[in-house]
């Protein structure tokens, strides 16, 4: 049996490529392949770009000039602000509030109705009280005639009694009347003063229906609303209120910090002192001892101090934290070589050198500097820092040079 040399072999000419399609598949290939590389090259531009334009909040202190107070702290205390005047301004009469004309946060003067109470029932018994009175007084007038006339029989008996007319017992009983109506008038001139007395009362409760402030000072709390009972004592299991609202005198106010009994030695009337309030911690606020309470807890093993502010300020308010630092006496002789004050939690060690961290249009800037003796808690800069100049006081570790930052 004989084979073609065409069935030996079989013609495989259809199965090629088409050169045209071959070109255009990679052609579209590359085309992915470009986008692709552009998108991921957009993708890390953007996670770059999100960190490091991302800013860091930072909290800052502002450097002082180091002239501004001379001295060293030579003991830290905390306290708080308390004003030396301060009262719970209370009804003296038992009654229910009818207006109240105080809100927390208002100036209030000397006098200044702060509410009105229930004044019903004290008006009646005011109109109680004059009726009394008007009684009284009626009843001495009444007393008073028949008195003049008493007098008259009583002179006509002795006349006739010096006649041998009227008999002794006629006279008798005539003194007997003149003794019994004066007397009466006496027990009615007291009932009278009573009843004078009683108006004045009546007077007072209704005067006390208003309830005024005693000083000039600011409504710290308004302790009392319009509809409950308000009573000088506490009474009616909880539902009476004793007090209106509570004044304070925001001219009286000082510090009070506890020193332990340890180092009140170090304390002294009229020492200056360096307060920095725990709201403003970049604030400075000159002040002197005004007292030492000559007492000691001995709970606490601790003397109460009284520090005065030299000037008082709006910002300073009643019941604020305080840190305060006792300065050693002045010498006028002290001098400093130092640019600047700041706190000593600013300045950090960075390959062998003190180094602090600037916010400089809001960005970091890392300065070495030059350091001086310590202040408390503050440190002066002999070099590297400018007063008003802006320090980084905390999470110092975070922080590189040129990095941006946020000032809280």
């Amino acid at each position: 049996m004989e084979y073609t040399k065409e069935k030996r072999f079989p013609d495989l000419s259809a199965l090629k490529i088409n050169p045209h399609a071959r070109t255009a598949s990679d052609r579209k290939r590359r085309v992915v392949l470009v986008w692709m590389s552009i998108v991921l090259v957009v993708i890390v531009a953007v996670i770059v770009l999100a960190f490091t334009s991302k800013r860091v909040t930072v909290e800052v202190a502002i450097a002082r000039p180091a002239r501004e107070s001379s001295g060293t702290a030579v003991l830290n205390a905390s306290g708080y602000v308390t004003p030396r005047r301060r009262a719970t301004i209370a009804a003296e009469i038992t009654s229910r509030v009818k207006e109240m004309r105080v809100e927390e946060g208002m100036r209030v003067e000397e006098g200044q109705v702060l509410a009105l109470l229930d004044d019903a029932e004290a008006k009646a018994r005011l109109d109680a009280a004059k009726a009394d009175l008007k009684v009284a007084l009626a009843s001495i007038r009444e007393l008073e005639v028949n008195l003049a006339d008493a007098e008259r029989t009583l002179r006509r008996t002795e006349k006739l009694k010096s006649e041998e007319v009227a008999s002794t017992q006629d006279l008798d009983r005539a003194h007997a009347a003149v003794d019994a109506l004066r007397a009466r008038l006496v027990l009615a001139h007291e009932q009278v003063n009573a009843a004078q007395t009683r108006l004045v009362v009546a007077e007072r409760d209704l005067e006390n229906c208003t309830v005024g402030a005693p000083f000039a000072g600011i409504a710290v709390s308004k302790d009392a609303q319009v509809g409950e009972m308000v009573s000088p004592i506490s009474a009616g299991g909880g539902f009476t209120r004793t007090g209106i609202a509570t004044i304070v005198d925001m001219d009286s106010l000082e510090i009070e910090v506890d020193v332990n009994e340890s180092y009140i030695a170090k304390v002294s009337i009229g020492q200056r002192v360096d307060a920095v309030l725990d709201a403003y911690p970049e604030w400075h606020i000159p002040c002197k001892v005004r007292t030492v309470i000559p007492t000691a807890d001995r709970q606490k093993a601790t003397v109460k101090v009284r520090i005065a502010f030299d000037s008082l300020d709006p910002r300073i308010v009643p019941d604020m934290g305080v840190k305060v630092s006792f300065l050693s006496g002045e010498d006028a002789s002290y001098a400093t070589s130092a640019q600047s004050v700041i706190p000593k939690d600013a300045v950090q060690e960075r390959e062998g050198a003190q180094v602090v961290f600037l916010v400089k249009e809001g960005r970091i800037q890392r300065h070495a500097v030059q350091l001086g003796p310590i202040r408390g808690a503050d440190i002066e800069i002999v070099q590297g820092v400018s007063p008003g100049d802006e320090v980084v006081v905390r999470d110092l570790h975070i922080l590189r040079d040129g990095q941006r930052v946020k000032v809280e």
